[in-house]
């Protein structure tokens, strides 16, 4: 008797499916057992498909690739259709892949399947059901896997893994190191039972190894075929109590990176569907593992480099408390070309005006771009500065050195690298730390802020120059400020301001109410809210105005002076100078006077004192050949507050008080003062004269002063 008549006889049907020319071969079993005449047919891939159940259709294409990956049977069931979508019967497919180079042939068998009892869908694999319930599994396993950032992480989530209908009650993930098998991490088991698998030669009689060194999956349903596939090993799976084992490979791009293995303490007979999800379980876990390995060796690359290019802001230094937060990007090496520095300037012999003892350096700054080249560029100009701050040169000329430095490094990039001419901000202080006088120079960088013994806190207006590297002959005007015992001076990069879609309109005003609602005493917990508040989770709700603007590297720098006693608590003031080349200053300080008087009573003497500092600052400007000094001062008189505003200059010629016309469009400064003012004077000095008027604070009840 022929085999197929003896097939045919138990209702088993032959099929032969070419992969390459997408034509399937049935015999007249099989075709009866597809709905179709009892008769030998070649149909194409298409006709054969449609007539089986959509959904099982979807599921040969993963058995299949399966199999022809591991050498084994593609084994599934399919639900035949006839032409009106009803459900004729159920068979079950066996197969072997016969592999030609790229491409491969189905040889196997359609047998029908009985009758299922009521709750035979439970343990078969095979329904709807838990079809849609592995693929939400995978779903939710994916995900959490792609956002694992770190070995550990992945472990955790690999751990918590509940496969449908299968969960295994023990893992482990295996590496490689050299040619030994290493255990990255493991559940299910008890610290000490790492030890026998912790460090094996892949040469071992091991399923893990045995893995790693063919690429293919070990399944082992049963003590018994680990006994017999495993003799040597065996003894130290056993103590375990396991009853089924898979071993998978973990392979990314190719390379075989390790192995998983899920034990079981029930059986499990690794249907072809069960080997699906394990596969695809394998896979997600060996893309988790990689990306997790490449951020954590940036991660420790970062972190070095910040080491190395970053100073340590150690002790040491009597009187100033200093704290200091750099914070890169999240993309790419986590480096750019934000930076700050502290550097201890020579004695006061270094120059000749024998000033300077007890004289450090604040430097803080920002390379163009967010690559290594910045990060680079930025090591080279950090040493510059340092080498130039060392030598005793003031402020000014450090930058303008520095200037002419990175265009002579940067000049000769012509953008065939991709990186092209850079250039840097940068913001140079010397602070002497007997008088708490400040001298800035900056280029092109964000100002800095002072918060006050009162806790008011003003942006300080400083003039500048253009970034370093543009210009090699730029001047850095210097803007000098003193800053009080107990005060806090703050400099800081944009991405402090501009994180988390502000602009530093926006940025300032948030990190101006940080400053404020702080006591300013721990510097360390100053820096660590400040970058917690524009970086952190609670940032994702105070976005700003610019919602889609890329987020930068954060630098901060903050400094406070602590002499030995108790402080005494100082005026709130503000200084600036305005030169004859800058008339739009005069709108900065319009601002300082606001923010200096951002909790006065009166609104009104508020607008009042905004217009008599115009009106003062516009007559220097106009009348005379010489810059106009600002200088105001809040402090307490006998009942309230009293503010005090003197704008002086060079010019011996004294202010005329006039009677302007209606039409007349200037003459009215004086006027303004006599009507506005409590008190206001012209004092004459030896160089020059001094114009000053006060107020009183209307509208405060007692006690607001101190």
């Amino acid at each position: 008797m022929r085999t197929e008549d003896v097939l045919a006889a138990i209702a088993t049907g032959l099929w032969r499916w070419d992969n390459a020319s997408g034509i399937v071969s049935l015999d007249a079993e099989a075709a009866r057992l597809l709905g179709l005449p009892a008769e030998p047919v070649r149909l194409s891939e298409a006709a054969v498909r449609s007539r089986f159940h959509p959904v099982d259709w979807n599921e040969i294409d993963g058995v299949v690739n399966l199999a022809v990956a591991e050498g084994t049977l593609a084994e599934s069931r399919l639900r035949i259709m006839d032409e009106h979508g009803r459900v004729l019967r159920t068979v079950r497919s066996r197969s072997k892949p016969l592999v030609e180079g790229t491409d491969h042939q189905l040889v196997g068998t359609l047998q029908e399947v009985a009758g299922q009892a009521p709750d035979a869908a439970s343990r078969t694999p095979v329904t709807g059901d838990w079809r849609r319930s592995r693929e939400a599994f995978l779903l939710d396993a994916g995900r959490a896997l792609a956002e694992a950032r770190s070995t550990a992480e992945v472990l955790r989530v690999a751990a918590s893994l509940s496969m449908p209908g299968f969960s295994p009650d023990g893992l482990a993930v295996f590496g490689v190191a050299g040619d030994r098998l290493t255990i990255i991490g493991h559940h299910g088991q008890s610290q000490d039972d790492e030890g026998p698998f912790a460090s094996m030669s892949l040469d071992t009689d091991y399923p893990a190894a045995e893995v790693v060194r063919t690429g293919r999956a070990i399944y082992l349903p049963s003590p018994e075929e680990y006994l017999s596939r495993f003799p040597v090993t065996w003894p130290l799976a056993r103590r375990f109590g396991r009853r089924s084992w898979a071993f998978v490979p973990l392979v990314v791009a190719g390379r075989t990176l390790g192995a998983w293995m899920a034990a079981f303490k029930h059986p499990v007979a690794f249907t072809p569907d069960e080997r699906s999800v394990l596969t695809t379980v394998a896979r997600m876990l060996a893309q988790a593992l990689a990306r997790a390995g490449v951020a954590e060796s940036e991660r420790e690359l970062s972190l070095g480099l910040q080491r190395t290019m970053m100073p340590v802001l150690g002790p040491g230094i009597p009187g100033i408390h200093v704290a200091a937060r750099y914070v890169p990007t999240g993309g790419g090496l986590q480096v750019g070309g934000d930076w700050y520095d502290m550097i201890r300037l020579p004695g006061g012999a270094s120059r000749p005006d024998g000033g300077g003892a007890g004289r450090i350096a604040l430097v803080i700054g920002d390379v163009q771009g967010h690559d290594v080249r910045a990060a680079g560029l930025m090591g080279q100009l950090r040493i510059a500065l340092r080498a130039y701050a060392s030598e005793g040169h003031r402020p000014d000329a450090v930058l303008s050195r520095a200037s002419r430095f990175l265009y002579g490094i940067t000049d000769g990039d012509d953008g065939e690298s991709g990186s092209g001419p850079r250039f840097a901000t940068c913001l140079y202080l010397e602070v002497d730390l007997e008088t708490g006088t400040v001298d800035i120079a900056r280029a092109g960088h964000p100002d800095p802020a002072v918060r006050m013994n009162d806790g008011t806190v003003l942006l300080r207006p400083t003039a500048g120059g253009l970034p370093l590297g543009i210009d090699p002959d730029t001047d850095y005007p210097t803007t000098r400020l003193t800053l009080d015992p107990g005060e806090t001076l703050m400099i800081c990069t944009d991405g402090l301001l501009e994180t988390g879609g502000h602009d530093l309109d926006s940025g300032w005003e948030r990190v101006r109410k940080l400053l404020e609602s702080h006591d300013g005493e721990d510097l360390e917990q100053l820096a660590d809210i400040l970058v917690e508040a524009v970086h952190g989770p609670g940032s994702h709700h105070t976005t700003g105005p610019l919602a889609d603007r890329r987020e930068d590297d954060i630098a901060v720098l903050l400094l406070s002076r602590r002499p030995a006693g108790t402080v005494r608590e100082s005026p709130r003031r503000t200084l600036m100078t305005i030169a004859q080349a800058e008339p739009e200053r005069i709108a900065e300080a319009r601002e300082q006077m606001r923010q200096l008087l951002h909790d006065w009573a009166d609104e009104d003497q508020l607008d009042s004192a905004v217009l008599m500092v115009s009106e003062m600052i516009t007559n220097v400007l106009v009348h005379t050949d010489g810059d106009a000094l600002l200088v105001a001062e809040v402090a307490c008189g006998e009942k309230s507050r009293r503010l005090r505003v003197e704008v002086s200059d060079t010019s011996d010629e004294l202010p005329h008080k006039r009677h302007p016309g209606e039409m007349a469009s200037s003459g009215r400064g004086l006027v303004l003062m006599e009507m506005l003012a409590h008190a206001w004077g012209v004092d004459p000095r030896g160089e020059g004269k001094s114009i000053w008027f006060e107020l009183n604070e209307a509208g405060a009840t007692e006690g607001c002063c101190g």
